[in-house]
């Protein structure tokens, strides 16, 4: 398709194709988290040093969203939102051929930047792209893709680990990948380039300690998800007994209310606004840790995790809003910060996580992991309530 027919496109086909971006990218991300069982057995690794694959492609994600935001800026989004879609394709490509784990702990690192650049990007177009009124729901609608990441893409990771292999995972990835990349080629306008953020506004936005505290917030929420999430898969197996479709099921029943939970975010986000889901979001995952122990079963546990499933792939829609919302013009700054954020929660929530695993001292280390995220996620919610009263306060 021409330039001059992109150009033509519709509002709702750019947010469609920025969703199908962040759902190929989403799906990348939880690879690893989904077909881990396959993955230690076939590389012969203990969880805990599998779970560093996790961790690596995390710590990556957070360190260069904001320094590529910094460099890219200037590139018409168009092109730079394919070309790292592309990329990402590339990335998993050859992350599905690597021999061993001292091989694909590097590459996996390296796919992974294209997760750094697209997510942020992207919500800084469509913000940029959308009216006034209609920018939360915009950002949100797009960030819906990761949502639909956690429904199908972590149960297909689980069931395609368990029956072909978790490099056929990895390849699903790279299709995803290259089929976003066309569909947002074909649709997004020629010439959409966000203003680009000085190094004053950069210093502005790290300065303001209500901005700050609010990134703070998404970091911690992931620590709190990712110190259980990381791990599920290898839960579900060795404390639940549940099979591979078991396993897959349970995958499934997280995303499909997680998309449901965005979905309300997305529709309701301008009404109510986005502090106040976050704190509803917050609270809700906060709820099913507290509860955990309960879910001693697979159907027990599929009840204790509804609260979190509503709440968490809802609560970073939110986030993405909030500081959209909170200081548009340093919108880039903080999408990418925030997605840095994101990146990071996961990269501590892993490596904590691991770290529980890993403990010789104590005899069933899963039975720690919800009680650390607990306690992340309450640091998250106490920030999240202290910076929007302080926002009410006065203006960003």
């Amino acid at each position: 398709m021409s330039a001059g027919t992109a150009a033509a496109a519709s509002p709702l086909a750019c947010r469609a194709a920025l969703l199908s971006g962040n759902f190929a990218i989403g799906c990348g991300v939880m690879v690893v988290a989904g077909s881990l069982n396959d993955l230690v057995r076939s590389l012969g690794i203990p969880v805990a040093l599998g779970g560093q694959l996790i961790s690596a492609g995390a710590a990556t994600m957070c360190f260069g969203a904001p320094l590529l935001a910094a460099l890219l800026g200037r590139f018409d989004r168009r092109r730079l939102l394919t070309w790292t879609l592309l990329a990402y394709a590339l990335g998993h490509l050859l992350c599905a051929f690597a021999p061993d784990f001292a091989t694909l702990l590097p590459l996996r690192a390296l796919a992974t930047l294209g997760a750094a650049v697209f997510t942020p990007q992207a919500a800084a177009t469509i913000g940029h792209m959308a009216e006034p009124g209609q920018r939360g729901k915009a950002i949100t609608t797009v960030f819906l893709g990761w949502s639909l990441a956690a429904v199908l893409g972590m149960p297909m990771h689980s069931y395609i680990g368990e029956t072909l292999g978790w490099r056929w995972a990895f390849g699903l990835v790279t299709l995803l990948s290259v089929v976003a990349a066309t569909w947002v080629w074909r649709v997004i306008p020629d010439g959409v380039k966000p203003p680009q953020v000085s190094r004053a506004q950069w210093r502005g936005a790290l300065t303001h300690p209500v901005l700050m505290a609010t990134v703070a917030v998404t970091a911690l929420a992931g620590a709190g998800q990712f110190t259980v999430f990381s791990y599920l898969a290898p839960y579900y197996r060795q404390v639940l007994g549940a099979s591979a479709v078991e396993v897959s099921l349970l995958f499934m029943w997280f995303g499909a209310f997680g998309l449901l939970g965005n979905v309300l975010l997305s529709r309701h986000v301008d009404r109510f606004g986005a502090a106040r889901l976050v704190g509803w979001s917050l609270a809700g995952m906060a709820v099913s840790l507290l509860l955990w122990p309960l879910g001693r079963q697979v159907a027990t546990l599929a009840l204790v995790l509804l609260p979190w499933a509503l709440a968490g792939f809802a609560s970073n829609s939110g986030q993405q809003a909030r500081l959209g919302l909170s200081a548009p013009a340093l919108a880039p700054a903080l999408m990418a910060m925030n997605t840095s954020a994101i990146y990071l929660g996961q990269a501590v929530g892993a490596v904590s996580g691991g770290l529980l695993l890993g403990s010789p001292a104590e005899p069933d280390p899963f039975a720690r992991l919800h009680w650390a995220g607990l306690g992340w996620m309450l640091l998250a919610l106490a920030i999240s309530t202290w910076a929007a009263r302080r926002q009410r306060s006065g203006p960003v």
